[in-house]
């Protein structure tokens, strides 16, 4: 599988979905002017890879998953869910699958949004608190 790589600007979160380096994460602001766009491409990817677990024989590796957001707005929300049903579809077809949502500390929207997917897609978050940002 081709790696997945794309880099992080004012709008958009930096994404790495590396099979081979068994990388997955997103990381930065999401506020895209299109989400569906920007994210099209992501869950393509996460489908083709998740396809791709399941049919392969062997021992495979374990799934974490990284979410590392400043901020994401609403419409990047629902690309975000759908990132994580994937998710779960590895998980329920007995793949090791781990989410690592990381959080400020003082940030509890984030670890709320983390907390609702979580309970959406039906299984456990590993939450992981970093230090807010010193201005």
């Amino acid at each position: 599988m081709e790696k997945l790589i794309i880099s992080s600007n004012s709008f958009t979160p930096g994404i790495i979905l590396d099979h081979e380096a068994n990388v997955y994460a997103i990381k930065g602001e999401s506020r895209p002017q299109d989400a569906l766009d920007f994210y099209g491409q992501v869950i393509a990817w996460m489908n083709d890879f998740s396809e791709h677990m399941v049919s392969s024989p062997g021992t495979k590796a374990p799934v974490v998953f990284d979410f590392n957001f400043e901020y994401f707005n609403s419409g990047s929300a629902k690309c975000i869910l759908d990132v994580c049903k994937i998710l779960a579809r590895l998980r329920a077809n007995n793949i090791e699958t781990r989410v690592r949502w990381y959080h400020d500390r003082e940030d509890t929207d984030m670890l709320e949004a983390g907390n609702e997917m979580s309970q959406i897609v039906k299984f456990p978050f590993e939450y992981v608190e970093t230090e807010p940002d010193q201005d």
